[in-house]
This record gives C-alpha cells, sequence and structure tokens, in this order.
C-alpha cells in the first residue's frame, strides 16, 4: 500500500456555519484539501430566487465574505486547496466575485467550475417525459423555483487534475467534495468500488463539520468541553481509502468511536445501500477504533456498481405559512395556552370564511413546556408547569388569507389569556411555503461541463453501466432478537446506546449504537420496528424499518412519512427530526436484572 496520506479539512456543515472552523483547519490542521458544504434543497431555492432579482447573485456569499476574502492569502501560502458548493445556482458569478478577492489580495489563483446540476431551463422538456416523484408518483409540478441534479465526484477530480487551485460546484451530493480530492490523488478509477466506498464514508463524515468531532454528540456532558472553540473535523486518507477521523489540534470537542458512528448513521436510510453517484456503499461491517487521543481508525466500507440515474431535488411554492408563539405564565398555564390556540384558530376560521378566502390547508398547535416532541411518553407533570410557550402554526393557499392569521394572533394578546408575553417582537411573519420534489433522471441526459478560469477544459467520459432504477438492496434488515427472558429491570435506552437523527425529506432516520457489544443483543430485543413506531406513534404515519450495522454495534431506524412534509412545509416543531434521537434515549429497555447487575448499571429505585 502506497505511503501516501492525503489530509482533507471539513470546514462548513451548512450555509450560516461558525466562521471558526475554516481559520481552525487553516493554521492547525496541516491540510492538502479544505472542503466546504454550503448548500441543502431548501438553500437551492432561496439562490434561484436571490437571482432572478440579481443576476450577479445566486451563490453562496460567505464563501466570498466571511471565508476567501480574509483568509486567500493564508490558503495560498499554506498551499491548501479548496473545494466548495458555494457556486449554488451562479457559477460564474461565484468565480468572478472570488477572482475580485484574489486580485485583491495580491494572490494568483486558478479556479475551476463544475457545471451541468442546474436544470431548471429544461423543466418543459422534463415535463414532456412525464418524469415522476420517487415516492409519491407524482407529475412535476408547474411552477419550480429550482431543479438540480446530485452530480459526482469525478468532474471535481478532473479540475483538480487540469491545475484548479479552488473548484466550485453547483449541486452534487455532499461526499463528493471529499471524493473528487482522492480520485485525483490516487488515481482511484470509475470500478475501484470500495475505494470509492470509503471515499464516500470520509465525505459523508467530514461533510456536517463540527458534528463528527464533538458537536451534537449524546455524552456531550462527560466527554466534551470548550464549546466555543468545538474543533472541525479532518481525515488522514490512505490509498485504499481507510481513513484516520482526527479533528484540528488545540481544539475542544472530541474524536472518538462513538462520536464518529452517530454521525455516520446521520441522515442514511439502509446503510448497506447507500447511493452517490459514482458508487453504491455499504456501511454495515465498517469498524472503528481508537487509535490515539481524538484519533479514530475508520476503514471496511464496501462499494459496489453505481446506478445510471442521478437523483434531481426540484422545489415549488406551494402557498404561504406562518407560525405565531406566545410565552404564558402561572397556574394552569398549559390549559391556557391551548385554549388561546383553539380560540385564535375558531376566530380566524370564521373571518375567513366571511372573507371567501377557504380554510386553512392544515393548522399544528404545540405546547412547548409540556414534553410535546415525545407524544404518549410525556411525563404528567409536565402539564402542570408554571411557564409553556404557545405554538401556533397554520399554512393557507394565499398570503390574505395568512396575514389575517399573523394579525389575529398578536390581536388576541389583551383579549384571551392573562400571564401573556411576547417570544419575540411584532406580527409572526408569513412565509412562502417551499416543498420539495424529488426524481431520477439518466446520467446520460445530463452533460457536465468542467471549466478553468472560465475556460472548457475535457473531462474524461465515465460509462453509466448500472441499472436504470433504483439500486438492488444490500443486507438489509436482519430478523428481531428473541425477547429476553426471566426477571428484567427497565433500563433508560441512554444508558446503553448513544443515538442522533436526522432528516430526508419526510422520512427521519435514528442512529442507535450500543456502548458496548454485550449489549448489542438486549437492544435488537428491545428496539423492534414494531416498538419504535409506537414510540413515535404521534408524529409516524407510515412504516418503520430497521437495518443493523454489526461492524459498529450499532442499528439505523427510518421512519417514514415522519416529518409533516418535512422542511419549511412541516409545521411540526421538529420538522428535520434533530430531536427525536433524544427523545428515543429515554425509552425504558428490559434488561435481565442479572445482567444489569453485572454490567454496573444503576438500578432503578
Amino acid at each position: 500500500m502506497s505511503e501516501k496520506v492525503v489530509r482533507i479539512g471539513g470546514a462548513s456543515g451548512y450555509w450560516g456555519d461558525t466562521a471558526i472552523g475554516p481559520v481552525q483547519l487553516i493554521r492547525h490542521g496541516g491540510l492538502d484539501y479544505l472542503i466546504f458544504d454550503y448548500l441543502a434543497e431548501i438553500t437551492m431555492s432561496i439562490l434561484a430566487k436571490a437571482q432572478s432579482r440579481d443576476p450577479e447573485a445566486g451563490y453562496a456569499t460567505d464563501f466570498i465574505s466571511r471565508v476567501m476574502k480574509p483568509l486567500i492569502r493564508d490558503i495560498a501560502d499554506k498551499r491548501i486547496r479548496v473545494i466548495a458548493n458555494a457556486g449554488g445556482v451562479n457559477l460564474q458569478a461565484c468565480r468572478r466575485a472570488l477572482e475580485q478577492v484574489a486580485a485583491e489580495a495580491g494572490v494568483s489563483v486558478r479556479i475551476g467550475t463544475v457545471e451541468g446540476d442546474n436544470l431548471l431551463g429544461r423543466a418543459d422538456e422534463l415535463r414532456q417525459q412525464d418524469v415522476r416523484e420517487m415516492g409519491s408518483g407524482d407529475p412535476l409540478p408547474g411552477r419550480l423555483m429550482s431543479i438540480n441534479a446530485y452530480l459526482g465526484a469525478f468532474p471535481i477530480a478532473a479540475a483538480l487534475d487540469a491545475g484548479a487551485d479552488i473548484v466550485i460546484t453547483g449541486r452534487c451530493v455532499d461526499s463528493a467534495l471529499v471524493v473528487g480530492p482522492l480520485i485525483h490523488e490516487f488515481g482511484w478509477k470509475p470500478d475501484q468500488y470500495d475505494q470509492l466506498a470509503a471515499g464516500g464514508l470520509a465525505g459523508h463524515l467530514l461533510e456536517c463539520g463540527a458534528q463528527a468531532s464533538g458537536g451534537n454528540f449524546t455524552d456531550w456532558e462527560s466527554t466534551v468541553d470548550d464549546w466555543d472553540n468545538t474543533g472541525f473535523p479532518l481525515a488522514e486518507v490512505n490509498a485504499d481509502g481507510s481513513f484516520v477521523l482526527t479533528k484540528a489540534a488545540n481544539t475542544g470537542g472530541i474524536v472518538n468511536p462513538l462520536m464518529a458512528g452517530e454521525q455516520m448513521l446521520y441522515e442514511i436510510g439502509d446503510p448497506s445501500t447507500y447511493i452517490l453517484p459514482d458508487v453504491i456503499c455499504d456501511f454495515t461491517r465498517v469498524t472503528m477504533e481508537q487509535v490515539g487521543e481524538n484519533r479514530v481508525l475508520v476503514r471496511g466500507a464496501r462499494g459496489r456498481e453505481p446506478t445510471s440515474i442521478y437523483k434531481v431535488s426540484a422545489t415549488y411554492a406551494d402557498g404561504f405559512g406562518c407560525v405565531g408563539t406566545f410565552v404564558i405564565a402561572g397556574r394552569e398555564a398549559a390549559t391556557r395556552a391551548r385554549r388561546q390556540g383553539e380560540a385564535v384558530l375558531k376566530k380566524t376560521r370564521r373571518m375567513l370564511q366571511e372573507a371567501g378566502l377557504g380554510d386553512y390547508g392544515k393548522t399544528a398547535m404545540q405546547l412547548v413546556g409540556t414534553e410535546s416532541l415525545f407524544g404518549a411518553q410525556a411525563r404528567p407533570e409536565a402539564l402542570a408547569n408554571r411557564e409553556v410557550v404557545l405554538r401556533l402554526g397554520v399554512h393557507h393557499a394565499s398570503r390574505e388569507g395568512v396575514d389575517i392569521f399573523s394579525k389575529e394572533f398578536v390581536g388576541a394578546g389583551l383579549s384571551m389569556s392573562p400571564g401573556l408575553t411576547g417570544l419575540s417582537p411584532g406580527r409572526p411573519r408569513p412565509t412562502p411555503i417551499v416543498r420539495l420534489y424529488s426524481f431520477l433522471i439518466d446520467k446520460e441526459q445530463v452533460p457536465v461541463e468542467v471549466k478553468l478560469g472560465g475556460e472548457m477544459i475535457r473531462v474524461p467520459h465515465v460509462v453509466h453501466r448500472g441499472t436504470s432504477a433504483t439500486a438492488a438492496p444490500g443486507e438489509g434488515s436482519q430478523p428481531d432478537s428473541q425477547a429476553v427472558e426471566g426477571e428484567t429491570v427497565d433500563i433508560p435506552l441512554f444508558r446503553l446506546a448513544v443515538a442522533r437523527s436526522g432528516d430526508k425529506g419526510d422520512k427521519a432516520n435514528i442512529g442507535v449504537i450500543a456502548r458496548k457489544p454485550e449489549y448489542l443483543p438486549v437492544l435488537r430485543a428491545a428496539l423492534t420496528a414494531d416498538r419504535v413506531r409506537g414510540y413515535f406513534a404521534h408524529v409516524t404515519r407510515g412504516q418503520v424499518e430497521r437495518f443493523d450495522l454489526p461492524g459498529t454495534h450499532a442499528m439505523n431506524f427510518l421512519l417514514h412519512e415522519s416529518l409533516d412534509g418535512g422542511g419549511v412545509a412541516s409545521l411540526h416543531l421538529d420538522p428535520q427530526a434533530k430531536t427525536y434521537g433524544q427523545v428515543l434515549l429515554e425509552m425504558p429497555v428490559p434488561v435481565p436484572r442479572d445482567q444489569a447487575q453485572d454490567w454496573g448499571l444503576p438500578m432503578p429505585h
């Protein structure tokens, strides 16, 4: 095996992430590459709307103003190459802004761009092809805000091969930002599936920034310090794809197998069939080993031939929404909050009818402080809290309908509950509802262009030989373990496991990792798909699937139809399932009494 090691740092997990990540990694990371992940589905629609108002807008401006402008000289002096999907829907404007920053700093850089993901101009053509939504089968909506294909890593590698110091892309799979440099450095070929899958895993761990190195960690209290300086992650990658996950030196946070495992499971479905444009990954046999302080060796990812299609995400406007909040204090605060919410809806529905505007599309009310996220698992005493937040949300087809709600929600401030104060000043703001529409397209229908300094360069053609449909499933779910026998005691799940949750459209996932391998049989017996579905019955409308990852002693749960549509189309208190893992960790797990004592677990009183 080659002794060459490539060091790649993940400096941003989303548009709006903290500005300290790139500073840490540039100064203390000893990097070869620095990557920035900015784009999400809703971000694309925001950028498309911005470009419609200003031809020079439509890209992630933070990349220019908060990163490259103050740091471009340091980046150039340290010979760090940068990969960012900051181009959004206006790659050339982003390139021009970056060229201006470089000129002002007196720095010479070669800028590559990867284009071809933006399909908005081909909406009519796609409609004629009768494309269908992946889940619902619905036809392409009429008025679209954005349409972007998720491109792969080989075009990024081509830009680097041509000499680019900085590569800017539009929409690509997040992990491609890492895999592209690895293809360039190690010469990986399109059929080296295990290496590409390993690179995809490295990218998946780095793409969310500090979430892989201490952020959002279950064991935050006992193992993570210095939140004000949580370190951003970096991967030291070998030619065979194995890598050490670590973080910038002299920073807070932590890197250990449980931390890394949480991030591996974040926002995935079947871990044996994690589909990327260049490879289908299987993470079920991945192992994670602590090999030093804040150093975890990751290996064991496997790959197989990719599909011949790209996933495409489109967004479209679908009416308007509004969410209002009030704090209500004193005795029976929850009862008064609910009564006020019901009265506001009754009153505004009457006004909508009188105005001939029709009823709300949907409404939702949550009483924050009463453990509403826990559903039937909420503690009865939470309803006795003397301070709650009334959160009332509505959707309506027209802005006029939402305006009525916005005004009347605030207008109830003096006519309903006592002990009420605003959580934020002014009226709640009506906002357009942006919905996600995902479909598949043959890769041959999406020509990809790579440019260096605005000039076209040759891209080696990759033959797309995979299936024309979605990938065949891998190992998938395993049979449930048999229920434990004998006398048991209920132990809260957090004593036995860590967990992290996330979203993909209207699906939520919860990854659960046993703290010790010997805990896994007990966990598998208790955490059946049916029991998890029952635990989340207050939000889950579809099925729940469970997938096993024996390499990391883990399970992944996929909760279908659990987010009220997801994103800004949702009225759930948590439309992205970020809290679901913490909710599940409160579940009682039956453990044989003798085993619980042998394991030294705290026994219930």
